[in-house]
């Protein structure tokens, strides 16, 4: 028996994405039953003599079940583990692949005639959940997990929470290749693994109202963050050009802002994506942005939107067209606030516990034509806004949410925000540096590498064709490399780095729809779930090798085309197969 680390192990497909805190291999070979067992063991109410209450699930169970999607509740301890144990054994027999890409054109299958086999996995569930599980504030829920597979083929998972299982079980999968006789083997036992995440908030921003996106789009897209081990899906899921979500106390909302009537999430399609989302350890984070890219409000409520489709200087009032922003000091505008939060809120806090509030780039100009100021002077609207915001968030806090808000409202604004505000930030490393000095949560999101929309160029359409007004704003096109580049703790004190919870990769959508969006987040989003998971630094205090993630990515990549991502490639075969394509 041969032991490794990951570092010195590039030939074999031995991928594990994100990268472990501990890992080590071995080369024997083990095949895995189709028929092999679960056995749970987890802390109870009801104990063996060990001080554990245990079960097992066969292939009987491995089919979700009913409760699994009743999404009347939150998931349970036992949803959320079942339901890992049914992902697990759907990946590694169903959405696996022969991992020919990633040996030299020599290589040859393992012999699986006459080998152990794997007949069950252990899972020990340690300490009893937290109530919060499906909705935890970051930090607050232990994701950690270890995970060790003997050359007997004795698999075992120990976590501290079902979330730690889930991420266990996914790396579990990655050890399992397929063969092309069917079977599914490891060629890496025995295996020693302890893990845990750099960052407790790792998401990714998906702008759904410049472009719908089905449901079954946006579940594919939790299913591969989950498998990334991210644990947050942002949904911007309205804006200036439409309002698609369904409001049923506010009906005309999305009845006349959604592009059409069909292209609408109803609140069972809301549901529907919270509870999946949930189930997996991902908390689906809703942003109703204002007061600023609200125009899609005017279709149904025109009396409360100020500066509504300006042309053709929208640039005058706003970042984009159409210009529109509620108005800033109208009792009308906190009443429909008052009812919009008291019917979509408490549909939230089952599954969530932030609300994003939004908050960027409001212009000072539109309240010019704002007929409850008539004013952009500063010292006239920052108050108004102050007040706005303190609304908002009160009405919040009264739910059991806690609010999020772009960088602007403290940086630009400068609003004295609660303590338990969580900043937002996009615009530069600077900023980030500025928020935690001013004693603020904050999530990263530096566009300059962290949006995946960039380089794609300007979408608005010129008068003429002189190049001089080409304009794209965040060029140049973000590949893996530079998002995996960007450290989230640039320049950020030591005394300070706890208040950086994690970040997010950002898709705003004016240029996606559903038949590119897989290729515009995959794999980079991955890139960006390392950095978040694993930190961007090896053990050893270095930044971490581009050409070593390379090959991890290729492999990570080809799960995920496997699962029905239709994610782009990383490299070339002869990369991968040749060890590499270094500079």
């Amino acid at each position: 028996m041969l032991l490794l680390c990951l570092s010195l192990f590039q030939s074999l497909a031995s991928a594990i994405w994100p990268i472990p805190t501990h890992y080590k291999h071995g080369d024997t070979v083990l095949c895995i039953s189709k028929h092999f067992r679960f056995d749970w063991a987890s802390k109870s109410d009801h104990f063996d003599d060990d001080g554990f209450y245990r079960y097992s699930w066969s292939e009987a169970y491995f089919q979700p079940q009913e409760n699994e999607s009743n999404h009347h509740k939150p998931p349970t301890r036992e949803h959320i583990v079942r339901y890992a144990a049914y992902s697990a054994h759907d990946t590694i027999f169903n959405k696996n692949f022969v991992p020919w890409k990633f040996h030299p054109r020599s290589w040859t299958e393992p012999d699986l005639f006459n080998i152990p086999c794997i007949s069950r996995v252990q899972l020990h569930l340690l300490q009893e959940d937290p109530e919060d599980v499906a909705r935890p504030l970051s930090g607050s829920i232990d994701e950690s997990y270890s995970l060790s597979l003997t050359e007997e083929g004795e698999a075992t998972i120990s976590a501290n929470s079902s979330i730690g299982v889930v991420r266990g079980l996914a790396t579990f999968t990655q050890l399992f290749s397929k063969h092309t006789l069917g079977a599914a083997y490891t060629r890496l036992a025995p295996v020693y693994i302890y893990d845990a995440p750099k960052f407790p908030h790792r998401g990714l921003n998906l702008d759904v109202s410049r472009h719908f996106f089905p449901v079954s789009d946006i579940m594919r897209t939790i299913d591969a963050l989950a498998y990334a081990k991210m644990n947050r899906l942002h949904l911007h899921i309205t804006d200036s050009q439409s309002w698609p979500l369904e409001i049923p106390s506010l009906a005309k909302l999305a009845e006349k802002g959604a592009f059409r009537p069909n292209l609408v999430y109803t609140v069972k399609d809301f549901e529907e994506l919270q509870h999946h989302a949930a189930i997996q350890g991902v908390q689906l984070i809703t942003e109703i942005d204002m007061p600023g890219h609200t125009s899609s409000i005017y279709h149904s409520y025109p009396d409360l939107v100020a500066a509504f489709d300006i042309q053709p200087d929208h640039y005058t009032y706003a970042a984009e067209p159409p210009s529109g922003t509620l108005k800033l000091n109208s009792t009308a505008v906190y009443e429909f606030l008052e009812t919009l939060f008291d019917d979509l809120l408490p549909r939230i806090t089952p599954y969530a516990s932030y609300f994003h509030t939004g908050g960027d780039e409001v212009n000072k100009n539109a309240y010019l034509l704002d007929d409850t100021v008539r004013s952009k002077d500063f010292a006239v609207l920052q108050p108004l806004m102050q007040t706005f915001i303190d609304r908002n968030h009160e009405q919040l806090r009264k739910k059991g949410l806690t609010p999020v808000v772009w960088e602007e409202m403290l940086l630009e604004w400068d609003l004295k925000l609660g303590e338990d505000v969580v900043v937002q930030s996009w615009r530069s490393d600077e900023a980030v540096e500025k928020i935690v000095e001013k004693g603020h949560k904050v999530l990263v999101g530096n566009y300059k590498f962290w949006y995946l929309d960039c380089g794609k160029g300007q979408w608005l359409n010129l008068d003429s064709n002189d190049p001089g007004q080409y304009q794209d704003y965040c060029a140049p096109y973000h590949n893996w490399r530079a998002i995996y580049s960007h450290n989230p703790l640039t320049n950020i004190p030591t005394s300070k780095q706890h208040l950086v919870l994690g970040g997010e990769v950002h898709l705003w959508a004016e240029q996606t729809d559903p038949s590119n969006l897989d290729q515009m987040v995959w794999p980079r989003a991955a890139a960006a779930a390392e950095v978040l998971w694993s930190g961007a630094m090896d053990a050893e205090g270095n930044s971490r090798s581009q050409k070593e993630a390379a090959q991890r990515l290729s492999e990570m990549r080809e799960r995920l085309v496997r699962m029905g991502v239709g994610a782009e490639p990383v490299q070339m075969p002869y990369c991968t197969m040749e060890g590499g394509c270094g500079a």
